[in-house]
């Protein structure tokens, strides 16, 4: 199927924050039988656990632009939650990580 008839002609999300790495969650309790195949897929999907955005549209063998459309509505919708992956300055420092993988190796 086209991209465009998937999104309804669309080329951008209503919301235009999504990252490749832009974790991707479904709400609970949210009905998805009014909603297209695609957006089903990707609710369902996103039901087992947090996926990157990247990671969605390969499952779903979608373009990422097409992807984002989707999740934009689904978003809107309150079926899907998302958030952004940890800043890599929040993220611990390599040396800090080797110490510590250190110190456990030495207690086995």
């Amino acid at each position: 199927m086209r991209p465009y008839v998937v999104t309804g002609g669309r080329f951008e999300p209503t919301r235009n924050t999504f990252d490749l790495v832009t974790l991707v969650s479904a709400a609970s309790g949210r009905p998805v039988a009014q909603l297209s195949p695609e957006k089903r897929r990707l609710v369902e999907l996103c039901t087992r656990g947090a996926l990157s955005l990247a990671e969605v549209a390969a499952h779903l063998r979608l373009p990422v632009s097409v992807t984002k459309v989707l999740l934009g509505d689904l978003v809107d919708s309150g079926h899907i939650l998302t958030r952004a992956a940890v800043p890599r300055a929040q993220l611990p420092d390599s040396q800090l990580l080797l110490e510590v993988l250190d110190g456990l190796r030495s207690r086995l």
